[in-house]
């Protein structure tokens, strides 16, 4: 196995198989590794391990991302990524730098890099600062994320507080200056972690070149423009998807700015219902039902699209939600993010497994990591990808069904993806 990958959700774990793929290295992604044997899939090129760590206590994700890399080295690998979200998204406590010490100390390495840059989507870094689009990250609408709001904008000052391991930045000059020359400067760059500036596809390219003996590279999907072969042919639709059958579906757990306007662009054209948490917090089992009995009573060559967060102002903190004939204190109410997660995932299980439905886009890492989790699958074989980040993969559900998933990160897609994104399987 060429590299083994730990993603933090399940969006990003596609999202690098897709690039990878697009590389013309044959890929899987493991969903479930406690319950896959290793040499398995030994023998293909990438395996990328799709774990929802991102957002999870850091002890946790410490132990399931290092689990993760046993199993990969197990598996095979040569060299290992650390993916995460190509905005960062973390807390001074973690989980990148705690993860990241963790593999660094297992695998025994000195140095690994830090590129969260994905410039097809507006992602770079200029200067060790992190843009999004032509903003700042903390003016971003990342700013105002709900469980990981970015306030800052230089990545070592983002990284430092979660590890005690120097942080040290290389230019844009340096990457510039040549694949030779980018090599021989990481290598004299002390040890620790090495924040690379990275700009535009070709940074990333020489990026990966140059740390091609790095046993650990950390950063986005941006990670696999490295690696590979440059004129890869396109590859053909897996043969997994000619088994899929069913209707078509959209769900979003997301809250981001790019989910709200795909939401909002399908709002003209496909029928959308919204999930009712106050409804769904008191009794998550009837929202479900009432949720899949509206699907199912739709035209069957509708896509219809449920959604918890249409504006900024959808987003519900915990101490809002009002439990009817609850009493006691608040903080015994479940999170809102938790029932949307819960609700979204159900319905998505309930509605495939009564062969209802067959193809599902979903927006959110953590609602992608739900559903998937949901439906358990152990596995996801990549199919065609729909633009930067976002692919279609198939899965098989633990009853044996066949089902074709989208997992989008929140930020990613284009604004009419749910309208154009089954054109890809016909």
């Amino acid at each position: 196995m060429l590299i083994g990958a730990v993603a933090d959700d399940f969006t990003g774990a596609t999202d690098l198989a897709s690039g990878f793929r697009r590389r013309g290295l044959e890929t899987v992604v493991v969903v479930a590794p406690a319950a896959v044997d290793p040499s398995t899939h030994a023998g293909v090129d990438a395996v990328v391990v799709a774990l929802k760590t991102r957002t999870a206590p850091v002890d946790e994700a410490v132990e399931r991302s290092t689990a993760a890399l046993a199993w990969l080295v197990e598996a095979g690998a040569e060299r290992f990524a650390l993916k995460y979200c190509s905005t960062f998204d973390s807390t001074d406590e973690g989980n990148i730098g705690p993860v990241l010490d963790a593999f660094r100390d297992r695998l025994g390495v000195d140095r690994a890099i830090v590129v969260p840059a994905f410039p097809a989507n507006g992602r770079t870094v200029r200067d060790g600062l992190l843009y999004v689009g032509d903003d700042l990250l903390e003016d971003s609408s990342m700013r105002h994320h709900p469980l990981t709001p970015m306030t800052r904008s230089r990545l070592r000052d983002l990284l430092s507080p979660q590890t005690p391991t120097l942080v040290t930045e290389v230019s844009l000059d340096s990457v510039r200056a040549g694949v030779d020359a980018l090599t021989d400067a990481l290598d004299a760059a002390p040890a620790g972690y090495l924040v690379v500036d990275a700009v535009d596809d070709d940074d990333l390219v020489t990026i990966g070149r140059a740390t091609s003996h790095h046993r650990l590279v950390s950063g986005g999907a941006g990670l696999a423009l490295g690696v590979g072969a440059d004129d890869a042919p396109p590859p053909a639709l897996p043969p997994e998807f000619a088994h899929v059958t069913g209707r078509r579906l959209v769900v979003c757990g997301s809250a981001s700015a790019a989910t709200r306007g795909q939401i909002s662009h399908a709002a003209a054209t496909h029928p959308t219902r919204k999930v009712d948490l106050t409804a769904a917090t008191a009794d998550p089992e009837a929202e479900v039902a009432a949720l899949a009995a509206w699907v199912r009573g739709l035209d069957a060559d509708s896509v219809p699209v449920v959604y918890s967060v249409g504006e900024p102002s959808d987003v519900i903190a915990p101490s809002d939600v009002v439990t009817p004939g609850a009493e006691g204190p608040t903080d015994r109410r479940p999170a809102p993010a938790s029932v949307v997660e819960t609700v979204l995932s159900t319905l998505v299980h309930d509605l495939v497994a009564d062969g209802t439905v067959g193809h599902v886009v979903v927006a959110g890492g953590e609602t992608s990591g739900a559903v998937v989790t949901a439906l358990g699958t152990t596995a996801l074989v990549v199919g065609p990808p729909l633009g930067p980040g976002v692919c279609w993969s198939a899965a098989t559900t633990s009853a044996g069904r066949p089902v074709a998933l989208v997992l989008k990160s929140g930020n990613f897609g284009a604004a009419d993806l749910f309208s154009t994104a089954w054109e890809a399987l016909s």
